[in-house]
């Protein structure tokens, strides 16, 4: 099997035979029958992912990977907020009349900051002629992505390489409080770590998703800017299972394991930005039938 199916199947048994129920409380997620989402869930799991290893990718079902980077190269490359910016239709629950998501996700990677430390010569090595504004005081202005990319490049040996969606002041202005919600690179030797902070995790609609998205982002980042990829990390506050999920849950306890596939990534992308879904391939992915439409708690 591979070693993403070992990880998920732990995880699923770990929830169902140790999870706690929130039954008991009033919750915020309703079924589209205005029924209360109700979970089982445990606090604080740890799934670990040696990227050099294998992509940790489900093969108890298939994950539609290229939607998947789709998705979170719309946040991390358009740094866009509007649905009609994206290909798929998982954010139109969420959206208003324009398709906004208000003030979450893409807005966050790209509102812009005044940053420390950043010079013309740095910006040129990192971004070649791309023009950068300056504030009153002189201070290159960056959004979260050229942050990341700008000290891949320049400053490698940084413990700040990081970004965070989770803007409490823009919060009342979400349509969603951001889930996977803060990145942390770190690079060691010559290998890129990466840990994806993530405060609430449906395991049965998204693990798979965010996994394979955020793999993608540190894959993307390796291979760009010089490195090989290291570790993921996945650190979950909440990871949960909701109460029309658990038989789902049960039955992917059952399917059959295949083997994780090949993983290329085109060598000849030297620019983070430049990245499509094409530029990746799964060679050798194979899955289990799940053919059953999974509800989401809205």
């Amino acid at each position: 099997m591979s070693y993403a199916d070992k990880v998920f199947k732990n995880m699923v048994r770990n929830v169902l035979e140790n999870g706690i129920s929130d039954e008991n409380l009033e919750v915020r997620p309703r079924w589209e029958d205005g029924t209360p989402a109700h979970t089982i869930q445990l606090f604080g799991v740890v799934n670990r992912y040696d990227l050099q290893k294998e992509f940790p990718i489900l093969s108890l079902r298939r994950t539609y990977w290229k939607s998947a980077w789709d998705e979170v190269a719309w946040i991390w490359q358009k740094k866009s907020n509007n649905v009609n910016d994206l290909s798929s239709r998982v954010w139109d629950a969420w959206a208003d009349e324009s398709g906004s998501i208000g003030k979450a996700y893409g807005y966050q990677m790209g509102r812009k900051t005044a940053c420390n430390g950043i010079t013309e010569e740095g910006l040129k090595k990192a971004f070649g002629d791309t023009v950068f504004e300056k504030n009153s005081d002189g201070k290159y202005l960056l959004d979260q992505t050229d942050q990341v990319i700008y000290q891949l490049v320049n400053t490698p040996a940084s413990r700040r390489i990081m970004t965070n969606m989770y803007n409490i002041p823009d919060l009342a202005d979400m349509a969603l409080a951001p889930c996977a919600y803060s990145m942390t690179f770190l690079v060691n030797g010559n290998k890129l770590n990466a840990i994806l902070n993530q405060r609430s995790q449906d395991i049965i609609t998204a693990s798979a998703w965010n996994l394979v998205q955020y793999a993608l982002i540190t894959y993307a980042m390796a291979s760009a800017y010089g490195y090989e990829p290291g570790e993921f990390v996945h650190v979950i506050g909440s990871a949960h299972i909701y109460d029309r999920h658990i038989d789902l849950a049960k039955e992917l306890l059952e399917k059959e394991e295949h083997d994780a596939p090949s993983f290329w990534i085109n060598p000849d992308i030297h620019d983070f930005y430049k990245f499509t879904k094409n530029d990746f391939r799964l060679d050798g992915y194979e899955y289990s039938d799940f053919d059953h439409k999974i509800p989401v708690a809205i």
